[in-house]
C-alpha cells in the first residue's frame, strides 16, 4: 500500500500555503496525484439583511475572499509544476464539512489543519476536523496551525492501545512507517490490567517488522489522576517525533458530538502533524 491519491484542504487562511506544501511534498515522495479542495464557510446573505450594513459587509468580504482564491488557485498550480507532481484544482460552493469527507472518500490520505480560534478565516464549519474524521473513512493528516518547519514522517510516534481505532491507524500510517528513519510503538499504563484483553505493543510491532519497519518499543505510566493526551504531547516533545499515529475516538449523538479525552486534547494542542484514522 502507498498513498497514490492524496487531497488537501484549502482556505483562505494564512495557514492554507504552509499546509499545501505539507501536501505537495507528501505527493512528490510517494508519487501521488494531489487534489486541492477549495471550500470555505459562507453564511446564507440572506439573513445579514436584518442587520443594517451587514449585506454591504458581505459583499466586499466575498469580493476580497474571491481575489484570495484566485491567487491561492495560481499559487497551487504553479507549485504543481513546481514540484512536478501531477494534480487537479477543485472548488466548492457547498460547505467544506460536506464537500471535503465526500472528496476524501476517493483519496489515499487527505490533509487538513487544525482548528486556529484567532483566526476567523480558518473557520469553515463547527468541529470540522472532528467531523472529517469520523466521516471520511479515511486517514487524516492534521497539520498544527502552529509553525513547524520539521519533516513530516521522519521520526514517528505510535499511540497504540490495542483498539480498532489504533490498529486502523496503524495500518493506514503504513507508508510512513516504511520511509521512516525510526518508529515507535507507545504504550500508555500498558502494564496495568483493564476491562478488555490488550493486545500488546510488541504484537502489533512484529506485524510492521514484516513490513521492513524499524520499530521500538516505549511504555509510559501516567501517574495519578494523569491524562493520555498529555503523556501524548509531552512524548512528541521528549522524542523529537515529526508525526504523530493515533485512532479517533468519538461518535454523534443527538445534537452533539462527543469525542474520547486524548483525541480531544490532541485536537487542541497539537504541536506536530498528526495522522488520525477513525
Amino acid at each position: 500500500m502507498s498513498y497514490k491519491t492524496i487531497i488537501v484542504h484549502l482556505d483562505t487562511s494564512p495557514n492554507a500555503h504552509p499546509r499545501l506544501e505539507i501536501a505537495l511534498r507528501l505527493a512528490k515522495q510517494f508519487g501521488a496525484h494531489l487534489t486541492g479542495v477549495f471550500a470555505v464557510f459562507s453564511p446564507d446573505p440572506r439573513s445579514l439583511y436584518v442587520m443594517a450594513g451587514t449585506a454591504e459587509y458581505y459583499q466586499t468580504h466575498e469580493e476580497l475572499r474571491m481575489e484570495r482564491r484566485a491567487a491561492l488557485e495560481r499559487l497551487f498550480h504553479a507549485e504543481l509544476r513546481r514540484a512536478e507532481v501531477s494534480g487537479e484544482w477543485l472548488a466548492f460552493d457547498e460547505p467544506a464539512s460536506l464537500a471535503v469527507p465526500r472528496t476524501g472518500r476517493c483519496a489515499d490520505l487527505i490533509v487538513a489543519g487544525q482548528d486556529n480560534p484567532a483566526d476567523p478565516e480558518s473557520y469553515v464549519g463547527d468541529f470540522f476536523p472532528e467531523n472529517l474524521i469520523l466521516s471520511c473513512g479515511r486517514p487524516v493528516l492534521l497539520v498544527p496551525y502552529a509553525s513547524n518547519e520539521r519533516s513530516t514522517g521522519g521520526r514517528v510516534l505510535v499511540a497504540w492501545d490495542g483498539s480498532r481505532e489504533a490498529t486502523r491507524a496503524v495500518h493506514d500510517a503504513l507508508p510512513f512507517m516504511r520511509t521512516a528513519k525510526s518508529t515507535t510503538i507507545l504504550t500508555v499504563n500498558g502494564l496495568q490490567e483493564s476491562e478488555r484483553a490488550r493486545i500488546p505493543g510488541a504484537d502489533i510491532a512484529t506485524v510492521l517488522a514484516r513490513h521492513g519497519v524499524r520499530v521500538e518499543l516505549a511504555d509510559v505510566e501516567t501517574g495519578p489522576g494523569g491524562e493520555v493526551g498529555e503523556v501524548l504531547l509531552s512524548q512528541v516533545a521528549d522524542s523529537g517525533a515529526d508525526l504523530l499515529v493515533m485512532g479517533a475516538y468519538g461518535h454523534a449523538r443527538w445534537r452533539e458530538l462527543v469525542m474520547g479525552g486524548a483525541t480531544r486534547t490532541i485536537l487542541h494542542s497539537m504541536t506536530v502533524p498528526v495522522l488520525m484514522s477513525h
